[in-house]
């Protein structure tokens, strides 16, 4: 079936215990997402999850859609309510980052191809940390994100990101193969209006 662009998942996750996670990561550096395009500003990653056997940053971060073998970071070792957070997702992940936009930083327009329920990878957005100056648009339609909330996105889609905000914005990215479970979970949201979320 075809799905909206815009999915609300029934997954809330606290919000004070993934800024945690995330302040425990304070002393890792921040690879610069090398789509440098794409943005203008500071929007950077740090990889959870990515190709097994990776070391060097780039490829630790690159989301490869040719991918088959993937492999938990040392960064996810040392978060334990993230690890928690990606144990309710009873998928096969892919790739897994934490995608920072600082304060001012934009998102230019763009589409990630093969990105969709359609084409067999959804991509999972959690807000980590954000403010009320985020600007998400989806198909140019405004998507709010809380903290601790969790998205379903049709990133096939045009999608573009300003904060127009004072502090950063970081995001887990969850790329998952769509299986049964990931199948029942987007229809039983698309089928109970979890869509409906446009500003």
């Amino acid at each position: 079936m075809s799905l909206p662009d815009r999915l609300r998942l029934p997954f809330t996750f606290d919000p004070d215990l993934l800024a945690r996670d995330l302040e425990g990561l304070s002393t890792v550096g921040w690879t610069r997402h090398f789509v440098r395009q794409n943005y203008d500003g500071d929007w950077s990653v740090i990889p959870l999850r990515g190709k097994a056997g990776a070391t060097h940053p780039v490829m630790m971060i690159y989301s490869d859609p040719t991918c088959r073998d993937f492999a938990d970071t040392p960064m996810l070792a040392a978060c334990p309510y993230f690890q928690q957070v990606l144990a309710t997702f009873a998928a096969p992940l892919q790739a897994v980052r934490l995608m920072r936009l600082t304060a001012g930083s934009v998102i230019k327009e763009h589409s990630d191809l093969e990105l969709s329920f359609e084409e067999g990878t959804v991509r999972i957005h959690v807000p980590v940390v954000t403010n009320a100056g985020v600007e998400f648009f989806l198909s140019r339609n405004r998507v709010v994100l809380e903290a601790g909330s969790s998205w379903y996105l049709r990133l096939s889609d045009p999608h573009s990101v300003v904060n127009r905000g004072t502090t950063d914005r970081v995001h887990m990215v969850i790329d998952a193969e769509v299986n049964d479970w990931i199948r029942n979970v987007l229809e039983t949201a698309a089928a109970s209006k979890g869509h409906i979320a446009v500003a």
